[in-house]
């Protein structure tokens, strides 16, 4: 069987169900954390760039106050282990993401890119990849950038097609389960 074509599939479905039912009581937690913090609906939903080029609606559990505009303190918890990220197992069950592949970025890159970086919209988005573990702290190090839109342009994302065009060379069901070991020890870092 093809690992690309068929496996990959069959992975993200029977993972996704399985995580779905053994962290359920806790997604349903965490909403209502996160309905109470944010003061409103505790799912955050947002168009995204995936696999060809179509734009999917992501969900994430809510870690901004949508009237303070500011991220809380339970939001900044969400985030550093990852949490608000747990409603993306229902993206990976739609069939709308994988567990590895290329972070699913806001409409204006991926779907902008041009030759041969193209071919990064033949992965679905994922949850992790080598990418997103080496730029785990993305948003520290854009802050510390004077012009972090141009360092985002000019240094990371060109660096991010980089390692997602190579992971789109080697992809295999190795692959996948070194790079998603990676990230579950870099969250608990």
């Amino acid at each position: 069987m093809n690992y690309r074509r068929f496996g990959k599939i069959i992975f993200d479905r029977v993972l996704s169900i399985l995580l779905l039912f053994s962290v359920f009581p806790l997604l349903i937690l965490l909403f209502i954390i996160s309905s109470l913090d944010t003061q409103s609906n505790g799912i955050f939903f947002q168009k995204r760039v995936g696999q060809n080029g179509e734009i999917f609606i992501i969900y994430k559990l809510k870690t901004i106050n949508p009237q303070k505009e500011k991220i809380s303190p339970i939001g900044l918890i969400l985030r550093k282990y990852k949490l608000d990220e747990l409603p993306q197992l229902f993206n990976i069950l739609k069939g709308d993401m994988s567990f590895v592949g290329p972070r699913p970025d806001i409409e204006g890159y991926y779907d902008r890119l041009k030759g041969d970086d193209r071919n990064v919209l033949q992965l679905k988005p994922g949850l992790t990849s080598e990418a997103s573990i080496k730029y785990s702290n993305e948003d520290a190090l854009l802050k510390s950038q004077k012009d972090p839109l141009s360092y985002n342009d000019n240094i990371i994302f060109p660096d991010k097609v980089k390692m997602n065009l190579n992971y789109l060379e080697n992809i295999s069901f190795k692959e996948d389960l070194r790079i998603l070991w990676r990230t579950f020890f870099k969250i608990l870092k």
